[in-house]
């Protein structure tokens, strides 16, 4: 006879939440709403009361901005175990941007604002936690304003690259493989240049045999060597 195996608990899928007690993380079970959204979809606007936050189990997400002359900026890529649209927690009432799913379904678990501020409350590591996250946050924000201050837009696509090399590829052999959900427009609305930049960049880098890559991978050959 087969059991039936019990469904992972929601804290128990997050990092975030590994210094909660059983009674907490089932208390976050009562208030955790669990959403699918399709690709492409957005999950919230600009100007949306910013009254829940977010955490991404499946999926990439899109946070970003319009310019004045509608041009898309994106601010952050959201991968799985993060979170997302927080900043409600600490006073913002609207959004101030969009989140928009890429080329797969996201899978979300949902909770408002008040709730979790309630479950801060009772649980000093949790505080310390978020807080130590917005720390981050505004770390990455000050970095990427720099580099758009003192670096050219060739440099910031090599980086971008670099990065996301490192901190999502997997080895295969002596190569790094990266595999995305981004188009070339969505590369160079992140590192604030064009789509025909962001491809004359990487046609060059593959013709001098530093990457190769095709929709949705990116090999790179030596890490050491991509500069």
């Amino acid at each position: 006879m087969n059991a039936t195996l019990p469904r992972m608990l929601f804290a128990d899928q997050f990092p975030l939440f590994d210094m909660l007690s059983l009674e907490e993380k089932y208390r976050l079970e009562e208030i955790v709403e669990f959403k699918v959204k399709p690709k492409y979809s957005f999950i919230y606007l600009a100007d949306e009361p910013s009254d829940t936050l977010f955490f991404l189990a499946k999926g990439t997400i899109k946070i970003g901005t319009h310019s004045i002359d509608g041009k898309e900026i994106i601010k952050n890529l959201i991968h799985p175990k993060a979170i997302f649209g927080e900043l409600g927690l600490i006073g913002e009432v609207r959004r101030q941007d969009f989140a928009q799913t890429l080329k797969e379904e996201a899978h979300l678990f949902v909770i408002r604002v008040e709730d979790f501020r309630r479950l801060m409350r009772s649980n000093f590591g949790l505080s310390d936690r978020i807080m130590s996250s917005f720390g981050n946050r505004l770390m990455r924000a000050e970095s990427k304003l720099e580099s758009l201050i003192f670096k050219d837009a060739r440099t910031r696509i090599i980086e971008f690259i670099r990065d996301a090399v490192e901190q999502r590829g997997h080895k295969v052999g002596f190569e790094m493989l990266l595999k995305h959900s981004l188009t070339h427009q969505d590369i160079a609305n992140i590192t604030c240049t064009s789509r025909q930049t962001v491809t004359l960049v990487l046609n060059e880098l593959r013709k001098s045999d530093l990457i190769y890559f095709n929709r949705g991978k990116i090999l790179v050959r030596d890490l050491g060597k991509l500069s």
